[in-house]
């Protein structure tokens, strides 16, 4: 029988196989985002930034609350590190038996808390959406009580993929919101003609239920198959069933403080002029495009890797300080241009996916005031995706908790004064408030990463980018946006879609091109690739 350690030779992942996961990853994620902008734009062309927008994104808040607590961040964290580390010692028959438990247990709390939901649901208004009032408020109501169950079914099919990860089958678990997507832009455009706003609402959220239904139904037969059968049972006496209980709670926790957070910037947005909710939610479709796309593709693709780690304490540190230096370049040298394009250029991004219909071009620049405030903390959100992921493959699931409620109190205290307390000294329109929110929020954000990142390197030594490899990232990015932004004032008021092609891809090009130039080995690596 192999030991430990030659099981774990065996089995550790190549760096070019865990790239290769990493490109799955973000493979799946951006074919699902790009469906989530095609939805994006057609909900805004019927909606624009109505009192049925502003409810449409406060009621979809709260039942993704519970999506995300119990979905795939929290099951990722908790249950993959310890399923993957029995794979890694080849104890097949306990990993069978934990996904099985941990599939029953998920399915009986989600039961449980969906109706709990539908019940509490007007409370849930009261706490969430204090500002919504009369017409508006009992619109909300209804459409969270028919979110409720489709966010329940998006549960279950965070658990296929955490089976699909660990099995390193990572497209199709990322992928897979391509069917939600697809039946909401059915469901816009099938009956957006000759509807009123809140009900073409009330039929967009029934559309999400039955696109709920489809995002489960495309992975669950692959997942049963990897895990060979599926048994009805607790497993409480189990001992990694109860290691996965003991690490939900603080991840639960932490996760649901950073929902948490999310939720308060939603609340305060509440007490601003109408079309604060949906703007900040148009707003926060973009910024998460590339915390997803580039930090959760090579963080999801690096949790497996790093909980089968097996060794003594310095061996499992140097293998973990290897792959974290690896992995916060790749984040780095794709989230930098993100930032700074979000930052230059983020009427051209908001334009070229909004703009139709009822959603205007001033929309569109008032977006990109709230865009530029997310780019102050989008390095750091996407860098902390991957830091957490280290301490969950460390199974320390208290560490990230402890920072995360410190961002909360954080993201609280500054969203009042930039949102509520600051356009008023500034004497500007209330409206700009949002801008504050997004801005509070990344400067948390910052403070939260950098005592994770503190931390960790206390336990397993150093590990950052060079500094002279993020000015020349950062170099790059503001030569190429500059010119960027030239070409926009050159070329003038054009149709969006001809704007964002005359700015955007040679703001890309130009940026591939300098850190190729600056010997960046990234950029030298894509190129490669594309030729």
């Amino acid at each position: 029988m192999p030991t430990p350690t030659e099981s774990t030779s065996s089995q550790k992942p190549a760096p070019a196989a865990t790239a290769r996961s990493a490109s799955l990853v973000a493979a799946g994620i951006f074919l699902s985002r790009i469906a989530g902008l095609i939805r994006e734009r057609v909900f805004a062309h019927y909606f624009g930034s109505s009192d049925a927008a502003d409810v449409f994104r406060a009621a979809i808040r709260i039942p993704n609350f519970l999506q995300n607590l119990f979905g795939e961040g929290v099951l990722s964290a908790s249950f993959i590190p310890v399923y993957a580390r029995l794979r890694a010692l080849r104890e097949d028959e306990e990993a069978s038996d934990l996904a099985d438990a941990i599939a029953t247990l998920l399915a009986l709390i989600t039961a449980v808390l969906v109706l709990i939901g539908v019940l509490a649901t007007p409370y849930l208004i009261d706490a969430i959406a204090p500002g919504f009032h009369g017409a508006k408020r009992e619109l909300t109501i209804r459409l969270v009580r028919i979110f409720f169950p489709g966010a329940g079914l998006l549960v279950m099919s965070a658990w296929c993929l955490g089976i699909l990860n660990s099995h390193r089958r990572f497209f199709l678990s990322y992928a897979a919101p391509i069917a939600w997507n697809a039946v909401m832009i059915a469901t816009l455009i099938g009956f957006g003609g000759n509807r009123s706003q809140e009900s073409l609402a009330l039929i967009t959220v029934w559309g999400s239920v039955v696109g709920s239904a489809m995002q489960l139904g495309v992975q669950l037969p692959v997942a049963l198959r990897l895990v060979r059968r599926v048994r009805v049972q607790l497993g409480l006496q189990l001992a990694p069933v109860r290691e996965v209980i003991r690490n939900f709670f603080p991840v639960l926790i932490s996760r649901g403080a950073v929902q948490l957070s999310a939720y308060i910037d939603s609340m305060i947005a509440s007490f601003l002029p109408t079309g604060a909710v949906a703007f900040l939610g148009y707003a926060q479709i973009l910024y998460t495009l590339p915390v997803s796309l580039f930090g959760m593709s090579v963080s999801a693709a690096e949790l497996p890797a790093m909980s089968g780690a097996i060794g003594s304490e310095s061996e499992v540190a140097a293998q973990l300080r290897a792959r974290l230096g690896k992995a916060l370049r790749q984040i780095a040298f794709l989230v930098v241009p993100s930032a700074v394009a979000f930052l230059v250029l983020g009427d051209v991004v908001s334009a070229v996916i909004y703009q139709s219909g009822l959603f205007t071009h001033s929309d569109a620049i008032y977006v990109w005031g709230v865009l530029a405030g997310s780019a102050v903390g989008l390095l750091a959100s996407s860098l902390g995706r991957l830091y957490s992921s280290t301490y969950y493959a460390l199974r320390d699931t208290r560490t990230p908790l402890r920072f995360a409620i410190v961002r909360v109190v954080l993201t609280t205290v500054l969203g009042l004064f930039c949102a509520l307390r600051l356009p008023q000294m500034l004497n500007i329109d209330r409206s700009w408030g949002v801008a504050g929110l997004t801005a509070s929020a990344g400067i948390a954000g910052w403070i939260e990463f950098l005592l994770l990142r503190w931390k960790l390197h206390g336990r397993i030594g150093a590990v950052a980018p060079a500094s002279s490899f993020l000015v020349k990232l950062w170099f790059s990015a503001a030569i190429s946006a500059a010119a960027g932004f030239g070409i926009k004032i050159a070329i003038g008021h054009r149709h969006p879609i001809v704007v964002a092609i005359a700015v955007l891809i040679p703001y890309g090009v130009l940026y591939f091109l300098l850190t190729s130039l600056l010997r960046i080995p990234e950029a030298q690596t894509v190129l490669r690739r594309f030729r």
